[in-house]
């Protein structure tokens, strides 16, 4: 069965890379259909996220109809990328000559013996079998000639039970275990197998050294980013096949020359809608609707200075395919985040928080957008105890939050740590209580990372 290829976004993410990753899949399954010739498999992919889902993102999907992305932890080979799938089994009160027709017919080492209702008791090998066969030359004795005493154990042998031979000393496995961790464990066993089993203690999947032989590299697109610090654990040990992203140029590597899409949009979603059209895909109404939530957030309803004329463009393509009017739907986008009193405040900072590398020292970035600055600020208190807080257990030169309101177009910048450098660049005091007011301030990428990263 072929291993779907996961289109994940960043870590803590936004809509734009919840909302990127939906749509893309979309567009890469339906390219499969279209390019995959009869009787060959297509390629499956699949969006994943790596973190909670935004409230935005969540009221979109489920108005549409979509299921949310399933949440990954890590892109690290798993146990479930190599192991043989709904194994063959034969149940403990078989015979030994059942067992060895099965082993034949399957040309296979290994049968799972099986309790009464199904469940994994053992495992049965060609090698305990042969042990079986051997022993019965211990009727030999000095050398006597005593064929006919062997033979007939022999006979015996194939009426035994598989219940006899079978081992229970067997190293068990979960299918979404680290397959490095794995590894370590069967090369240490002295059997060739180990059994992977579902929480109900089913046999699902067996797995041999020859199976981790040769190390697997799950397949994965990035979107909405291109940046290892951003991307998943255990991205080194991916496969990156695709880029889709609209920020800098940082630091994700691949083996092989890929298709790395990286334009000057102001949102992901621009660039995955400008490919349906590109690739002459068909965009349906609830794709088109998810694509242009993504480009709105993204955009602040195209107020930020990182809206382009192709985003214009483009939001009102979206809009017509999805039948909305795009700042109508853009200010419901907003509206079904959560008010702000009612948002956690580890949620609130660090739902959109992004890390970047400052020279020799690390720094946090964060962004919350409202319609209620005011309520934002009334938790002033908690919100910086919370931002020391992180400062201090990740070792981050400063925590910058910048609380951007859409009505009035500008941020408040809440900072804590080492506020030299923010002080320097927007030549600003941001140091004393209610942080302070940054007019005109919408895009956390273009307008303040930038002017950071530069500094």
């Amino acid at each position: 069965m072929t291993k779907p290829i996961m289109v994940v976004g960043h870590k803590n993410p936004d809509n734009d890379s919840i909302c990127a990753a939906v749509g893309y899949a979309y567009l890469k399954n339906e390219l499969a259909k279209r390019e995959t010739k009869e009787g060959e498999v297509a390629p499956v992919y699949t969006p994943v996220r790596l973190g909670p889902l935004p409230p935005e993102s969540a009221w979109v999907l489920e108005q549409n109809g979509i299921d949310a992305p399933d949440m990954i932890g890590h892109v690290h080979a798993r146990v479930s990328d190599v192991m043989t799938e709904n194994p063959i089994s034969i149940s403990h009160s078989a015979t030994i000559m059942e067992a060895g027709r099965l082993l034949r017919q399957h040309n296979i080492r290994a049968l799972v013996v099986t309790n009464e209702d199904g469940t994994y008791r053992g495992l049965i090998t060609t090698r305990m079998i042969a042990e079986r066969y051997v022993a019965a030359t211990d009727l030999l004795v000095d050398n006597a000639s005593n064929q006919m005493a062997v033979a007939g154990d022999l006979i015996n042998s194939l009426g035994q039970s598989v219940d006899e031979l079978t081992e229970t000393d067997v190293i068990k496995l979960h299918k979404d275990g680290l397959l490095k961790e794995a590894v370590e464990d069967l090369m240490a066993s002295e059997l060739r197998e180990a059994i992977v089993l579902d929480d109900d203690g089913f046999a699902i999947g067996i797995v041999t050294r020859s199976d981790v032989a040769h190390h697997p590299k799950r397949k994965v697109i990035l979107v909405d980013h291109n940046e290892r610090r951003q991307a998943a654990n255990g991205i080194d040990e991916a496969e990156v096949v695709e880029i889709i992203d609209h920020h800098r140029i940082a630091d994700v590597t691949t083996a092989n020359p890929i298709k790395f899409l990286n334009l000057p949009a102001g949102s992901t979603a621009t660039i995955v809608a400008m490919e349906f059209r590109r690739q002459n895909v068909e965009l349906p109404a609830h794709i088109a609707r998810v694509l242009l939530s993504a480009l709105l957030t993204d955009t602040v309803i195209m107020k930020s200075p990182t809206t382009t004329d192709v985003d214009r463009d483009i939001a009102q393509f979206l809009g017509e395919v999805g039948n909305v009017d795009p700042v109508e739907f853009g200010l419901e986008v907003f509206k079904s985040r959560a008010v702000n009193g009612d948002v956690p405040v580890e949620k609130l900072v660090g739902a959109d928080s992004k890390e970047f590398q400052v020279g020799d020292s690390t720094v946090l970035i964060a962004q919350h957008e409202t319609v209620d600055l005011q309520g934002v600020l009334a938790r002033e208190p908690e919100i910086r105890a919370h931002m020391k807080h992180l400062q201090k257990d990740h070792g981050y030169e400063f925590v910058l939050l910048m609380v951007t309101d859409i009505v009035a177009e500008g941020s408040q910048f809440l900072c804590e740590g080492n506020h030299r450098v923010v002080n320097r660049v927007f030549n600003i005091d941001c140091s004393g209580k209610g942080g302070t007011w940054m007019p005109g301030i919408l895009s956390r990428k273009k307008q303040v990372a930038a002017k950071i990263l530069e500094a």
